[in-house]
């Protein structure tokens, strides 16, 4: 068996199987982060863990990794050895395909099952085997009463998010499912905040648990108050959209972009250059040669973008740099203020960009709390903002060029055509052919849609049209708000956050979800059940559509 690369040699200190070791190394992973740092070496010994960590510092290789390292060799039994329990299905299958990224020179099987997925894929799945589920409570509550899921072989349960598992209502579901599994498991509990349900439910399931807390340090001495810190909530399919217009509306004379993985440096570095901008990529698959020839490059202006990550950068002081910007958001608060302690220096003013997943929201809040500073959260720039920012910046060259002078040589030029046409409109004409000879034109591009974001802290209002949902089931059948937003959000893409009003009364309730998505909450509710019962779900015939604004 070959050996790892170099870059995953912080990795291997962890005492991992090799495969896990290779497999980090060709995702580009370069150093453990310090969840991951303090989480594993314990988890290995068989401890149940409470941690506290929010989106985005690595917790779920965190506990994937010591699930994948007590996987037998060769065959192995049709039932799990680990269950995850998530909130959300996006998070199932987030966490369920990073799991199979890790383990799949192990052959790992994983599977996420979650509403609003046909549940005959899932149960040719766990009749076929598997050695990690990744699910959501009620989904997994369901396959435990058809009994096509069975945890008797559990080895380790997750309970990823807790405390958005309890803002959902999952309390009952997540009682049912761990008397359902073995009273010697290895239990772990992660959350980004650890109020008094949280601790309870951490008495109640873990046995003398170890404590981890990341994302909590203080700020720097000395901050960065000349940097202007400012952050976008965009999903992850327009994130590389984003960072092309917000560069070209900020057009940085030299910035570093941060990415948490060699092998995202190098995807998005070629997609910067295949889009016009000068980048180079710095990570810790290069050699000490190839990173001298890109400082030098950089330094030299022929590159304008540095693309690293955080082990590659250390130690860079480049006096030019005016930008970083974070293209993922800092696996911990320490991280953030050493990048963006890299702008400002020297009494020089510097711009800090995070680009943020709407699930991401809690580590934003973390950092803002870690370095006492807001963080603005910006609109991504449109097509008129890109379009006129392009336009100044071909007034801009124009304007340059008439001060430096020496343009008689196309006078000849402009006298013949004014002879024929009104001068201004010769001028017109020169400066469109100048604007889109430049890259000004972006009559194909469209705007990007704006990303759902949170309420609270970080954050800005924005107006989203809401329809009311009739469900056939209310008081008298023991509903209550957190059962609804429980299996809402269990069953269809929507979070928390997104359900609006509830009213309940004794035969039915009322609840306010935005209109784009009714038909698939409708489907996805048609497919399980509230409280154990099947009920009628329909739009509310009463109601008309209304905008509603949501802070």
């Amino acid at each position: 068996m070959s050996e790892p690369p170099a870059t995953a040699e912080e990795f291997s200190r962890l005492a991992l199987r090799p495969e896990l070791v290779r497999a980090l190394a060709e995702l580009g992973y370069e150093e453990p982060t310090p969840i991951q740092r303090e989480a594993i070496p314990l988890l290995l010994q068989g401890r149940d863990l409470m941690g506290q960590a929010a989106t985005g510092t690595g917790k779920t290789a965190a506990f994937a990794l010591p699930i994948l390292q007590r996987l037998p060799e060769g065959d192995r039994r049709t039932a799990p050895r680990a269950l995850v329990l998530v909130p959300t299905r996006e998070l199932a299958i987030q966490v369920s395909e990073a799991v199979h990224r890790y383990g799949r020179d192990m052959r790992a099987r994983v599977l996420p099952i979650y509403g609003g997925q046909p549940i005959v894929r899932q149960l040719r799945a766990l009749t076929s085997g598997v050695d990690v589920v990744v699910g959501t409570p009620g989904r997994v509550l369901d396959h435990l009463n058809r009994r096509s899921l069975t945890l008797d072989h559990v080895e380790t349960v997750v309970l990823d998010e807790a405390d958005e598992m309890l803002d959902m209502g999952f309390a009952e579901d997540l009682e049912a499912i761990m008397a359902a599994s073995p009273v010697d498991r290895q239990t772990l509990l992660f959350s980004a905040t650890i109020p008094a349900r949280v601790e309870k439910l951490a008495r109640r399931y873990l046995r003398d648990p170890v404590s981890v807390q990341v994302g909590r340090g203080p700020a720097t001495p000395g901050g960065t108050p000349l940097v202007r810190q400012t952050a976008y909530v965009v999903a992850r399919a327009h994130k590389p959209a984003t960072l092309g217009r917000i560069l070209d509306v900020e057009s940085p004379t030299a910035a570093i972009v941060f990415c948490r993985t060699r092998d995202e440096v190098d995807r998005l570095t070629e997609t910067l250059n295949g889009r016009g901008y000068r980048a180079e990529a710095l990570h810790g698959g290069m050699t000490q040669d190839q990173r001298d020839r890109v400082m030098g490059r950089l330094r030299a202006g022929t590159a304008e973008l540095l693309v690293a990550t955080d082990v590659a950068a250390r130690g860079l002081d480049i006096d030019q740099l005016t930008h970083v910007i974070n293209y993922d958001v800092p696996s911990d608060p320490e991280s953030y203020v050493h990048r963006i302690g890299r702008v400002g220096r020297a009494g020089r003013s510097g711009v800090a960009i995070t680009l943020a997943e709407p699930r991401e929201h809690r580590m934003l809040k973390s950092i803002e709390r870690a370095t006492r500073q807001r963080l603005h959260l910006e609109t991504v720039p449109t097509v008129a903002d890109l379009r006129a920012r392009r336009l100044e910046t071909t007034r801009a060259a124009i304007h340059e060029n008439l001060l430096a002078g020496d343009l008689d040589g196309f006078r000849v030029v402009v006298e013949t055509l004014a002879a024929e046409f009104d001068v201004l409109e010769v001028a017109l004409a020169a400066v469109q052919l100048a604007h889109e000879s430049s890259g000004g034109s972006a009559a194909d591009e469209g705007d990007i849609p704006e990303a759902t974001e949170p309420t609270g802290g970080v954050g800005r209002k924005s107006t989203a049209t809401m329809a009311r949902l009739f469900i056939g089931a209310g008081r008298s059948a023991g509903i209550r708000p957190q059962d609804l937003v429980g299996a809402i959000a269990g069953e269809s893409r929507l979070t928390g956050r997104d359900i609006g009003s509830i009213e309940i009364s004794d035969r039915f309730s009322l609840v306010e979800i935005p209109d784009a998505a009714v038909d698939e909450v409708i489907k996805a509710l048609r497919g399980t059940t509230i409280k154990g019962k099947k009920a009628v779900i329909r739009r509310d015939r009463a109601q008309a559509k209304r905008p509603r604004s949501r802070s």
